[in-house]
């Protein structure tokens, strides 16, 4: 539905943190499913962990906040143009099993609800049909 383009024009992020290659199902305001492809070039691989690559927690939890901003920008329309996503919370994160090297990371995300410009998502992270991150999130769209 969204290629790395489309998904440029939409988050502010770049390179090294861009943690969105594709966005693959949309129900603007309400669903989505982004892509990350988990290759060995990414740059925290060289610390995290020198033998054993595993990709950090918390940039598991960056990757699925992004692909909420998306969801919420698209079902924004044109208000969210000078607009930028701030996190306010993560709830009852679980981080069940590492991310590696040649992973897809298949991200689905469920708005909760959106009240008074705060989004409450709930966001799981799946390689294949293993559940390997979950946690719910909670952001405003607000001026840069």
């Amino acid at each position: 539905m969204l290629d790395i383009v489309q998904i440029m024009e939409l988050l502010p992020h770049r390179y090294p943190f861009l943690l969105v290659d594709k966005i693959v199902e949309m129900e603007p305001g309400k669903r989505i499913v982004g892509i990350k492809n988990v290759t060995m070039n990414e740059p925290f691989f060289q610390g995290h962990f020198p033998g054993f690559p595993v990709m950090p927690g918390v940039l598991i939890i960056e990757a699925m906040a992004q692909v909420a901003a998306i969801l919420a920008y698209k079902a924004a329309e044109g208000d969210a143009k000078d607009k930028v996503s701030y996190f306010m919370a993560i709830d009852n994160a679980r981080f069940r099993k590492p991310v590696k090297p040649g992973d897809t990371l298949r991200i689905e995300v469920e708005t909760l609800f959106c009240k008074r410009g705060v989004w409450s998502v709930a966001a799981k992270a799946y390689v294949g049909e293993t559940l390997m991150t979950e946690a719910e999130l909670k952001a405003t769209l607000g001026s840069k």
